[in-house]
């Protein structure tokens, strides 16, 4: 008899994002006595409420706000890792962001690669949950940057170099928690936990990807 999980899947729930099984080949990154393997990469709150990701990696492109934030943890019913800045957005801010993280219930804070090391410092004395630095490019001084600032967890965000740059770290730090963008294909997926990663960030379909699929269903029905 194989030792396999039963799989229980409601009717209307089956509609849902689901993060490739690939990802189940990662060891994972215990945070607070929870295994998290996968996070999905959005801050769509529809998409956040339909998927069976462990956690959610909420950065984006703007300036923090507490609302975002807010709205995201509510909904996701799992740990959040919470944008709080440090590129654009730096100084008091991002501490404030960062504290009003931590009281609404996120599970860790992501800081943007540019963050200033005294900012990171501070935040760890200020702070009780995991701080999450984000490392983008080959060419930083990864080491240093390690040494100075002394993460919870690295965060690899490198395009197309990400395999590279996991397998960069490694070698210098093969026991350090690493997530790294894992993209949204099993492939790209499992190159990086070859390469060394513990968890890996998923990048799901959009809304409007994710529409068109249904309602070409739905016409298929009047031919």
């Amino acid at each position: 008899m194989k030792n396999e999980a039963p799989r229980i899947q409601s009717k209307l729930r089956a509609h849902a994002v689901s993060v490739p099984e690939v990802m189940y080949k990662a060891s994972g990154i215990i945070v607070n006595g929870r295994r998290i393997k996968s996070l999905l990469f959005s801050t769509d709150i529809a998409v956040i409420a339909n998927c069976n990701a462990d956690a959610i990696i909420a950065v984006y492109p703007f300036t923090p706000t507490v609302e975002i934030m807010q709205s995201i943890i509510q909904i996701a019913k799992r740990p959040v890792f919470a944008g709080v800045g440090g590129g654009t957005t730096g100084g008091p801010r991002v501490k404030n962001i960062a504290l009003d993280a931590e009281l609404h219930g996120a599970q860790a804070i992501v800081l943007n690669a540019p963050t200033k090391t005294e900012l990171i410092l501070q935040l760890k004395e200020e702070i009780d949950i995991p701080i999450v630095l984000t490392i983008a490019s080959v060419k930083e001084d990864i080491c240093t940057r390690i040494e100075a600032t002394k993460p919870d967890i690295l965060n690899v965000s490198g395009g197309i170099n990400t395999v590279e740059l996991v397998k960069k770290i490694r070698t210098y730090y093969p026991d350090i928690p690493l997530i790294a963008t894992g993209g949204p294909t099993s492939e790209t997926i499992e190159a990086v936990i070859d390469a060394g990663a513990n968890a890996v960030t998923y990048t799901p379909p959009t809304n409007g990807e994710l529409f068109k699929e249904l309602m070409e269903k739905y016409r298929a029905m009047y031919d």
